[in-house]
C-alpha cells in the first residue's frame, strides 16, 4: 500500500471531507458511549441540547467560543505561513496581563485619561503584547533556523511564571482577600453584554471582525500571497525574490496579535482580572481549531463553535446520564484525527501494490 498524489484535488471532496469527518467521529464515540452502558442517541441528544437547545444553552456556547476564534486564528495564519506557533496559551496571558495594565492600573479616580483613550489603549497593549512575545521565536527562526516549536512552547511557561509573579506583587488585587489575582479591569472598559442574563459580550463582534480581516488579507493582500508562498516552499520563495524573513515576521506579529486579542476579551468580557486558571488551555485548543478548520477563517469560526458546543454540551449532558464530560475531549480529538485523514484522501488516493510488485 502507498500513497500517490492526486493530479487533481476535487474541490466537491475538500467540501465533504469535514463532513466526513464529523459523521466518522460521532460514530466512533457512539461505541464508546454504548460501552459506558449510557444510550446512545439519548446521550448526543443531550450534547447537543446543553450546547444549542436554549437561549441560555447557545449564549454559553458562543461566550466560551469567542476566545478559542481568536486562538484558532491565530495558530491558523501563523500555519499558513508555516510558522508554527504553539505559544498562543502564553500570548493569551500576555494580551490579558497588558490590558488590565492599561485598564486596571490606570491611575484611580484621578487620571485624567479618558475612557475611549483607555479602551483604545487596553486592546492595542494586548495586541502588541502578544504580537513582540512572538517575535522573538519568530527572529530566532528567520535569523539563526532556530525551531520556533520549541522556542514558542517554552515561552509558555514563562509567561505562566511572570504572570504569577505579577500575580503575587506589583498587579495583586489589595481586596482579593490574598488570593492570587490581578486589580479589576476599570468598569466602564468591560465589553457590553449582547443577551441579557447572559455571559455573552461584544468580544464576539471583535472576533468575527477579526476573521473578515484575516480573510481580506488571505485573499486580497500582498501579504497573504507572500504566506501562502512562503508556507508552500520558502526556499522557492527566496529565489524567486520574495523576502521570506520579513514574511515570517509580519506573520509573527499578525498571528501574536490575535491571540492577545483572546486574551483581552476574556479580561474585558468575563472575568475583569487576570488569574492564573483564567484560560482553560484555549491556546492548545486554538491549534485543534485551525487543523479542523483547514487553516481557513470561516472554518475557525465553525470548529470553534463546535468545539465550545462539545465541552459547554458535555456539562449538562454528564449531570443526566453516566457518561463523563471526557467524552467531549474525545470527540474533539477524534474529529482532529479524522478531519486530517480525510484532507490527507482528498490530496492522495491508496494504491494497493502487490507483493510480486513491489518486490520488482
Amino acid at each position: 500500500m502507498r500513497l500517490v498524489r492526486r493530479s487533481v484535488a476535487s474541490q466537491r471532496a475538500r467540501w465533504l471531507a469535514p463532513l466526513v469527518a464529523i459523521g466518522f467521529t460521532l460514530l466512533v464515540c457512539a461505541a464508546l458511549v454504548a460501552w459506558a452502558g449510557a444510550p446512545v442517541l439519548q446521550t448526543y441528544g443531550l450534547l447537543f441540547e446543553g450546547a444549542f437547545g436554549s437561549r441560555f444553552a447557545l449564549s454559553e456556547t458562543l461566550t466560551r467560543a469567542i476566545p478559542l476564534i481568536f486562538t484558532g486564528l491565530s495558530a491558523a495564519v501563523a500555519f499558513r505561513a508555516r510558522l508554527f506557533n504553539i505559544g498562543a496559551e502564553g500570548q493569551l496571558y500576555a494580551g490579558a496581563l497588558a490590558a488590565v495594565a492599561v485598564g486596571g492600573l490606570h491611575g484611580g479616580e484621578g487620571f485624567a485619561a479618558p475612557d475611549a483613550l483607555l479602551y483604545a489603549g487596553m486592546i492595542l497593549a494586548a495586541m502588541a503584547a502578544g504580537a513582540l512575545l512572538l517575535l522573538i521565536p519568530a527572529w530566532f527562526k528567520a535569523r539563526l533556523s532556530v525551531d520556533e516549536v520549541v522556542t514558542t512552547l517554552l515561552l509558555n511557561f514563562i509567561v505562566l511564571l511572570f504572570v504569577s509573579a505579577m500575580l503575587d506583587g506589583p498587579m495583586k488585587d489589595p481586596a482579593g482577600m490574598g488570593w492570587p489575582q490581578s486589580v479589576a479591569l476599570k468598569g466602564e472598559l468591560e465589553f457590553d453584554k449582547l443577551l441579557d442574563k447572559t455571559r455573552l459580550h461584544a468580544g464576539l463582534w471583535w472576533a468575527l471582525g477579526s476573521v473578515a480581516v484575516i480573510t481580506l488579507i488571505n485573499r486580497y493582500t500582498r501579504l497573504g500571497l507572500q504566506m501562502r508562498a512562503v508556507g508552500a516552499n520558502a526556499q522557492a520563495s527566496a529565489f524567486l525574490g520574495l523576502p521570506v524573513r520579513a514574511v515570517i515576521i509580519k506573520t509573527a506579529l499578525l498571528s501574536g496579535a490575535l491571540a492577545g486579542l483572546a486574551g483581552v476579551s476574556e479580561v474585558a468580557g468575563r472575568t475583569s482580572y487576570v488569574t492564573l486558571d483564567m484560560s482553560p488551555g484555549y491556546g492548545y485548543t486554538g491549534i485543534v481549531i485551525a487543523m479542523l478548520a483547514a487553516l481557513s477563517p470561516l472554518g475557525v469560526v465553525l470548529a470553534a463553535v463546535f468545539v465550545a458546543g462539545m465541552l459547554v454540551g458535555a456539562d449538562s449532558m454528564s449531570r443526566i446520564v453516566a457518561v463523563p464530560t471526557y467524552i467531549a475531549d474525545v470527540i474533539v480529538a477524534v474529529a482532529l484525527i479524522a478531519m486530517l485523514v480525510a484532507t490527507m484522501l482528498t490530496q492522495f488516493k491508496v494504491q494497493w501494490t502487490s507483493s510480486r510488485t513491489s518486490s520488482n
